[in-house]
């Protein structure tokens, strides 16, 4: 086992290191008794026809602006999106007990980066005015995807808001908004029905991209595992009480990075692509976003995981190295990360193609669950419990006696190294774990940055060489969360931990396996038990590595913000909250207050549209490149050119930007939408005068925006023979604000 040196005096203060062997193998020692190396077993059963719950499911748009705003996830400021790949959606599933309807649990599985306090807390609020008392911070979890080609600058707190020049009240209002629709559609849905559960291997659909921290595991630890990630597929069903299935949860570990850093169409990446896969699967003729069937793609213990299963090579042309693996320790090339990229299986073609054949595997493993006849009823309580918990100095004892503590949140050198998804600039690297900084110039720019870290801080988190140490900045609002929602809910045998940040493979097998063993001991539940993790969830409490991981510091162990302990305080939390799930469980466990409100205190440095105005001699929706007049066939791509407005000046929520419609004899038939991801929106700015980005400083000049839409669709294998047409909706602002819509039509175009 890798431990890293530690001081004589460090070993011997307030925060010792030098237990860790000790409690690490007793740890999983004792966890051994109950598990082995094979996924939780799962006994195939019918299921209960008389309806043991009342289900209910419901999707909703939470599409933000697609032109001029940052997206969340690489924090990579020239990721500026430029329209539309597919749209994001939230899938809300109600499960409550059929014979005590109070007792329920609201999933909330968004296509957004990850979850968020504010975004949570304003949900909470109108499910409170309309419904009372019935969803709850307790039973009320708000799951992200992890996609990093959605629109961004919801997050509450500072620091993920950088890149988006603050808050965009626009992203978080789309996401409030369509969560709820998603909530009021599953809420007003509600019918007998039952739930069933099952899982899967699936390989090839992820990789760790950091092996060498994986390594620093414990060798007979890491001996009870095939590989070093987790590979199981777990699926739970609904359906009515009838049998019919009416939507799924599907839960597997894989980054939302298919689609690369450069990517600037707005998109759901390959859980986004699952869900649509399994849902048009299920209504073919349903236009995305109206299904009834809702299928809900789930991160797990996503933290070092990666799509991009091709494994990570340097892009370095005209040096010795190009085109060689990127070297294993930092994932380098030359000594730098700039050049170390990941490749997903669709490399040679594009990342979209990757993100296809991702999805798609995540499709056809849970399809084979679903159709199978290997699931078993899920039967037993309804429960759920949360806490509020401050990570900026939690005490608490391990298994062994010895006391240890979480740090107020910092990041360390290798969280500006990046990864091999989206990797850092400069001179970081990834797995700098020493106390001696690379480049003196970094110590001195930081303290411009973030408060210099005390002696106190400085040990807590060590071996992390603090850059940022964002717990200490609170101007003008706070950088990082200091209090993450601790949660878990419980449905018959099977129990979902909500975790408000990124855990390791490694970190979440321990995470489950403890948390399983706790609910057998406790007797709240038998060996039936099924424990998975979703998140990031509710806080974005950044990454959870194991202690040995942490040592490593690769870029997950540098955002491990919380310090070495973190894992350590989550499973001692979580474990707390066990004896509240039990079937006469009653109340809830004691609650520190929730996290302070934020988002009132947000700085927002985007312009707003000031006015669109057509070209001279031209009007809004005409066409300035249309179709070619000579038949198209499966794989071409039909591409049509629009004068536009910008799309910021109506979302068009539960709606589109385009349409493919078909002539039949009855008139035009819409066939595909801007969700559909044989289709493409993109908007470029024409006008030349002013800052393209800046559309105040276009106004300040007397000057007038001018714009372009640009509609792609590629003929699909199995598209009918006949006549088709591209339609675009539009909405232009005038000078005085009025927003007044329009369309344009291309010409009619023939597929053979």
């Amino acid at each position: 086992m890798y431990l890293p040196p530690f001081s004589t005096a460090l070993a011997d203060s307030a925060f010792p290191f030098n237990w860790i062997y000790d409690a690490t193998r007793l740890f999983v020692v004792y966890l051994a008794a109950f598990f082995t190396a094979s996924p939780q077993s799962i006994e195939a059963q019918g299921s209960n026809s008389s309806g043991e719950y009342l289900i209910g499911l419901g999707i909703g748009d939470v599409t933000g602006p697609v032109v001029e705003t940052n997206m969340m996830g690489y924090a990579y400021l020239p990721q500026t999106d430029t329209g539309l790949h597919m749209r994001q959606r939230s899938r809300a599933f109600i499960v409550a007990d059929a014979s005590n309807p109070s007792e329920r649990v609201l999933f909330i599985n968004s296509d957004i980066c990850m979850g968020d306090t504010g975004i949570r807390r304003t949900i909470l609020s109108s499910l409170q005015s309309s419904y009372g008392d019935l969803y709850t911070p307790a039973n009320t979890a708000l799951v992200g995807t992890h996609a990093h080609s959605g629109v961004g600058g919801y997050l509450e707190n500072l620091l993920p808001q950088v890149t988006s020049l603050g808050y965009v009240n626009a992203t978080a209002a789309a996401i409030v908004s369509g969560t709820l629709k998603a909530i009021a559609d599953a809420h007003n849905s509600l019918v007998p029905g039952n739930l069933k559960l099952g899982n899967t291997t699936l390989f090839n659909a992820n990789r760790n991209r950091s092996p060498s921290a994986y390594l620093a595991n414990p060798e007979w630890e890491r001996a009870m595992y095939e590989g070093n990630q987790d590979t199981t597929v777990t699926v739970l069903g609904f359906e009515n009480a009838d049998g019919d299935a009416t939507g799924l949860l599907s839960f597997f570990p894989v980054h939302g990075t298919s689609l690369y850093e450069n990517n600037t169409l707005v998109s759901g990446d390959n859980k986004g692509m699952a869900a649509w896969m399994y849902e048009s699967y299920i209504e073919p003729f349903s236009m995305p976003g109206n299904n009834s069937f809702v299928a809900g793609f789930v991160q797990s213990n996503v933290g070092d995981t990666t799509p991009n299963t091709l494994g990570a090579y340097c892009e370095s042309p005209g040096k010795p190295w190009d085109g060689q693996p990127c070297e294993f320790e930092h994932s380098t090339c030359g000594n730098r990360t700039e050049d170390c990229h990941g490749r997903g299986p669709g490399f040679t073609i594009s990342d979209f193609e990757s993100n296809r054949i991702i999805g798609q595997a995540q499709f056809e493993a849970t399809r084979t669950v679903m159709e199978g006849s290997n699931m078993t009823a899920v039967s037993g309580s309804v429960k759920s419990a949360h806490v509020y918990l401050d990570m900026t100095n939690y005490s608490f004892t391990l298994p062994n006696g010895t006391l240890a503590r979480t740090c107020p949140a910092a990041l360390g050198y290798s969280f500006a190294g990046g990864t091999t998804d989206g990797p850092g600039a400069f001179d970081f690297i990834q797995g700098d774990n020493s106390s001696q900084s690379q480049n003196p110039f970094w110590e001195v720019v930081k303290r411009f940055i973030t408060p210099a870290p005390s002696d106190e801080q400085i040990a807590c988190h060590h071996p992390k060489p603090i850059l940022l140490n964002s717990g200490y900045n609170h101007q003008p609002y706070d950088w990082s969360p200091g209090t993450v929602d601790v949660q878990m809910m419980r449905v018959g045998q099977f129990v979902i931990l909500v975790m408000p940040g990124e855990l390791t493979t490694m970190a979440g097998r321990r995470m489950r396996n403890a948390l399983r063993a706790k609910l057998i001991a406790e007797g709240v539940l038998d060996d039936r038990a099924y424990v998975v993790i979703a998140g990031p969830a509710n806080t974005y409490g950044h990454y959870i590595t194991t202690r040995e991981e942490y040592g490593v510091q690769r870029y997950e162990g540098a955002s491990t913000i919380f310090g070495p302990a973190t894992l350590d305080a989550y499973i001692h939390k979580y474990s707390e909250l066990v004896s509240y799930l039990g079937d006469s469980a009653t109340g809830m466990p004691s609650s520190i207050a929730a996290p302070p409100e934020q988002t009132s205190k947000a700085i927002s440095l985007q312009t707003s549209v000031v006015v669109d105005n057509p070209p001279i001699f031209k009007h809004f929706g005409d066409v300035l490149v249309d179709v070619e007049s000579s038949p198209y066939y499966a794989g071409d791509t039909v591409a049509a050119r629009f004068v536009g407005a910008n799309p910021r000046n109506n979302l068009r929520l539960e709606g589109t930007f385009l349409t493919v419609d078909r002539q039949t004899n009855s008139g035009w038939v819409v066939v595909r939408t801007d969700s559909h991801p044989s289709t493409t929106y993109q908007w470029n700015r024409t006008s030349k005068y002013g800052r393209y980005t800046m559309v105040s400083i276009l106004q300040t000049s007397g000057r007038y925006c001018r714009s372009v839409d640009h509609l792609h669709r590629t003929i699909e294998d199995g598209t009918p023979a006949g006549i088709y047409r591209i339609t675009y909706y539009g909405d232009s602002k005038s000078l005085l604000g009025r927003i007044s819509a329009f369309t344009g039509e291309s010409s009619s175009f023939i597929v053979g």
